[in-house]
């Protein structure tokens, strides 16, 4: 029985390194969402300082960027990258390669990953539209997400639930920025000390960024939920504009542009250092 399972083991190792292209791929999706968050962030910080930029989602930052001299190119780059990067997080939720487990944390965890990969399969192809045609989706598909759940039966609490699992995520994410765990994944042998030190201080600052906003999210899909009214749901854009309007907002929402910045730097590195047990290694 031993030996039985120990061959077992062998071939599904021998067929896990037969896929050296997944783990290139996700490499690239790491990469690639590092862009998009670094864009964001970018016009985020324009509109804090009022010098013609506006808070927006990614919906907004993929138009603005269709009007740029080889805006095509990059969209292109970014929509085939995201692909790589859903491909990477649909088995990060299904094969655990991470050992996440199934206790509450590593359940949150895992669910996170799934919902991470409908958002940016959904930014993926909005990209790849407008890099074909110069024409994405329109409307805000938070609220028409929100407006169809309400309409089925127990949809406020299915959308309750998703506020919820983003809430969990922020924290997640806020108390991984915090201790800096974060590097616990990555090949830190690999990286020389200037390296170590961008990704910890970019990690850092991105990922207790991230995780605010992530909570504020998770916020207006539970006050959709109590107040069953799908415009109260807002995504990313949304978040940043609500920031933006509280006391001291401009300072606020420059704060969370930088960290945004620094997210997109400290993914690009992750796509370099991430370990990755999927695959053999490259």
């Amino acid at each position: 029985m031993a030996e039985k399972q120990e061959a077992k083991q062998k071939a599904s190792e021998a067929k896990e390194e037969a896929k050296p292209w997944v783990r290139r791929f996700g490499r690239f999706g790491y990469m690639s969402q590092g862009i998009v968050y670094a864009l964001i962030g970018i016009l985020a910080f324009l509109a804090a300082l009022h010098i013609g930029g506006k808070t927006t989602g990614t919906g907004g930052m993929l138009q603005r960027l269709a009007t740029l001299p080889f805006g095509n190119i990059v969209l292109w780059l970014i929509g085939v990258g995201l692909i790589g990067y859903v491909c990477w997080v649909v088995i990060l939720a299904i094969k655990d390669p991470n050992k996440e487990e199934n206790g509450a944390k590593g359940i949150i965890v895992r669910i996170g990953y799934g919902i991470s990969a409908i958002i940016y399969a959904s930014i993926a192809v909005n990209a790849l539209r407008y890099a074909a045609t110069n024409q994405g989706s329109s409307g805000d598909s938070q609220q028409s997400i929100s407006a169809q759940l309400l309409s089925y039966p127990l949809g406020k609490w299915l959308i309750a639930g998703i506020g919820v699992i983003i809430i969990g995520y922020g924290i997640y994410e806020l108390f991984s920025g915090i201790t800096g765990r974060f590097m616990n994944k990555f090949n830190v042998h690999e990286m020389n000390k200037h390296e170590q030190r961008i990704g910890r201080q970019s990690g850092r600052i991105g990922l207790i960024s991230r995780g605010v906003v992530f909570g504020l999210i998770g916020f207006f899909f539970i006050l959709t939920s109590i107040q069953s009214n799908p415009d109260k749901a807002k995504g990313l854009d949304g978040a940043l504009a609500e920031l933006a309007q509280q006391p001291y907002g401009r300072w606020l929402l420059g704060i969370v542009a930088l960290g945004f910045i620094l997210f997109g730097l400290y993914s690009v590195i992750r796509g370099r250092y991430q370990q990755m047990s999927f695959g053999k290694r490259v």
